[in-house]
């Protein structure tokens, strides 16, 4: 008897201990493990757009594309600006005729034209003043009364001033125009080309060029579609500046500072330790990330955006990808 006891409780013994021995090893695998902290990859994005409005006519990127800069990206078609431009060229043209006919002076006719009639005024003074010489010397004679000598005398003078005056124009005419109106003409130039070459500016905007070289990650606006003014066409990302944001409480930040160096994995390329530093650590300005601590402390959480950048370059790494981080790494202040 005393034997199947003594089995008995040998068994039950041994049982109670499988069964210790089942949930140590389960409270083991199941312990929770040291908290990760993730964040994700990001890199700069470029809103590309132009400086006029018009109807987007082609794009010639798709999403995911390598770009060059200075690469044209979409071209836009604006007949207004072109409308404009044709209407500068007309500006420029006139003005320059202007400026022509200032530097240049009267055609050779119209010289030719004011020299002869200086020439026949010139003559008829001449002989104006030989008849009110003759006509003097008559009156002096008693022969003719002093109205005709005075009106003889008239008629010189008017005739020499006749005279006078169509050397004025001929002397105008060969001379040319002024210095003042030549440089009055220069400036209208000057101004109209200025003008065309405002226009042609807007119309060089109208191929929308990469302003970096990168990867085109969005492709914002289709052909037929208006584009605005500034508004964006494509967006560029620019994979050479790539960094890592973390969002963390600041509970988790007491050995988060600017120019620390850590170490991270990054699962998607199964790499780990790969280095960062810290080189942004500022709040979330939306006031949601508060957390309450009342029960803790009566303050409130905020949540903090923490950068850190790669101090080498990371083959493969792009944006979108996460990153891990033990929690342990900013726990203290190292």
């Amino acid at each position: 008897m005393s034997t199947d006891s003594d089995k008995r409780t040998g068994l039950r013994l041994l049982l109670v201990i499988a069964a210790l021995a089942v949930i140590g090893v389960l409270v083991w695998w199941l312990r929770p493990g040291e908290p990760l902290l993730q964040g994700q990859v990001e890199a700069t994005q470029v809103n590309v757009g132009a400086k006029v409005p018009g109807r987007i006519d082609t794009v010639l990127v798709r999403e995911g594309a390598a770009v060059k800069k200075g690469q044209v990206l979409a071209t836009l078609a604006t007949p207004e600006i072109q409308a404009k431009a044709s209407q500068a060229d007309a500006v420029v043209a006139a003005a320059r005729a202007l400026e022509d006919k200032a530097k240049n002076g009267a055609q050779p006719q119209d010289i030719d034209a004011a020299r002869m009639q200086w020439q026949a005024a010139e003559r008829g003074a001449d002989l104006a003043q030989v008849t009110y010489a003759r006509v003097q010397r008559l009156y002096n004679e008693g022969v003719l009364p002093q109205q005709k000598r005075d009106e003889a005398f008239a008629q010189a003078k008017a005739t020499r001033a006749q005279a006078d005056a169509a050397n004025a124009v001929y002397r105008k005419a060969h001379d040319g125009a002024r210095p003042e109106d030549l440089r009055a003409a220069q400036a209208q130039l000057a101004q109209a080309e200025g003008g065309r070459n405002e226009v042609q500016a807007y119309l060089d905007e109208r191929q929308v060029r990469a302003p970096i070289a990168g990867e085109v990650s969005t492709r914002v606006l289709e052909p037929g579609e208006v584009a605005a003014a500034g508004a964006p066409i494509v967006v560029i990302a620019d994979l050479s500046d790539l960094w890592v944001s973390f969002n963390l409480r600041e509970d988790r930040l007491a050995g988060a500072r600017i120019g620390r160096e850590f170490e991270a994995q990054v699962p998607a390329l199964k790499k780990s330790g790969v280095r960062m530093r810290i080189d942004y650590l500022a709040p979330l300005a939306d006031f949601a990330t508060w957390r309450s601590s009342r029960d803790l402390g009566g303050f409130d959480l905020r949540t903090f955006e923490l950068r850190a950048r790669p101090l080498q370059p990371v083959p493969g790494l792009r944006p979108g990808m996460s990153v891990l981080l033990p929690a342990s790494t900013l726990a203290s202040d190292d």
